[in-house]
């Protein structure tokens, strides 16, 4: 599988991972509704019985190509670097976003990791989606202290994740911070 098709289906994955919200399409300033999914996802998504926390769950290869995120769905993109990984990932973000019709926005936390976090959270996204190895210790504190925001780790897994974080990530690519 070409290097951005297996980013792009391992970004699904991990997307299919958090409940899908249902919201407006040109608001990011209101709260939105329950979280809906928008299809089903194939046989072989998810176990029968759901994982234990900090459970590894492979999903079968294309079991979550009938579902997609809800119309209007809001993603910040937090990133963090400009090495090869990153801009990988930044790409495969944005093309998943363009495909799914998804609101993405940017928020880079370059000179400043705490700010850019807070940042990406006062916009009441239904997802954050992180890229960079400089966010993973400060993003296993953020997310702790912020159980109302979904956030996606690609490419790298925090020490202690908390509910409100999935992380997906592949041989090479298990990047776990230094644990603070």
């Amino acid at each position: 599988m070409p290097h951005r098709a297996r980013l792009a289906s391992i970004l699904v994955t991990g997307i299919l991972l958090i409940p899908l919200t249902a919201c407006a399409a040109d608001s990011w300033e209101t709260p939105h509704a329950s979280p809906t999914a928008v299809g089903t996802p194939g046989t072989g998504f998810a176990p029968a019985v759901a994982p234990a926390p900090e459970a590894t769950v492979t999903p079968l290869a294309g079991s979550w190509e009938g579902v997609s995120p809800s119309p209007g769905y809001r993603v910040v993109l937090l990133t963090a670097g400009d090495d090869a990984p990153t801009q990988a990932l930044v790409t495969a973000v944005r093309e998943w976003s363009e495909a799914e019709d998804v609101d993405l926005r940017q928020v880079p936390a370059d000179d400043d990791l705490v700010g850019g976090i807070d940042a990406a959270i006062a916009l009441q996204p239904d997802l954050i989606i992180s890229a960079g190895e400089e966010l993973i210790d400060i993003l296993a504190l953020a997310s702790a202290n912020h159980g109302e925001t979904s956030f996606l780790i690609v490419g790298a897994e925090i020490a202690e994740p908390t509910y409100n974080v999935t992380a997906v990530d592949w041989s090479g690519a298990g990047f776990r911070g230094s644990e603070v």
